[in-house]
């Protein structure tokens, strides 16, 4: 069994410094949105956010959070988000997407989607590791 635990919300650095990609959970591509979340829920998570007629929800269970999202990807989605706390929170200082967007490409990572860097506020960013596993980067603030 192995238990990730991701509280810290940061991974990797950037010349030597902590790169801060904001909280983390895991979006799950699910069949049946009813489903998962009867089975989440069994494990002790609750509906923190989200629609289930609009085929997402998201979940937690103490600072854990997972989103089901039903029909929206093909994959398991690794997610950060810059810009809040583990409760969907706007955190007073952070860094912006674009930055971080920056700093990745510096480093020579390739992305599979772009933020317009001309633009500010909401935005995201896709990439995958070498294993082939999606990771999306996503500011809502």
């Amino acid at each position: 069994m192995v238990c990730l635990d991701f509280t810290l919300s940061i991974w990797g650095t950037y010349k030597g410094a902590a790169m801060e990609l904001g909280t983390f959970s895991v979006s799950l591509a699910v069949k049946d949105i009813q489903a998962s979340r009867a089975f989440y829920e069994k494990l002790g998570f609750k509906v923190f956010a989200g629609n289930a007629s609009q085929h997402w929800l998201i979940l937690k269970n103490g600072a854990h959070a997972i989103g089901l999202f039903q029909g929206m990807f093909e994959k398991n989605i690794l997610t950060f988000n810059p810009g809040w706390d583990s409760n969907a929170s706007k955190l007073n200082t952070f860094t912006d997407i674009r930055e971080l967007q920056r700093q990745l490409k510096a480093q020579g990572v390739q992305l599979t989607t772009e933020a317009d860097e001309t633009s500010t506020g909401p935005a995201s960013f896709t990439t995958v590791d070498p294993d082939g596993n999606p990771i999306l980067v996503d500011q809502h603030v």
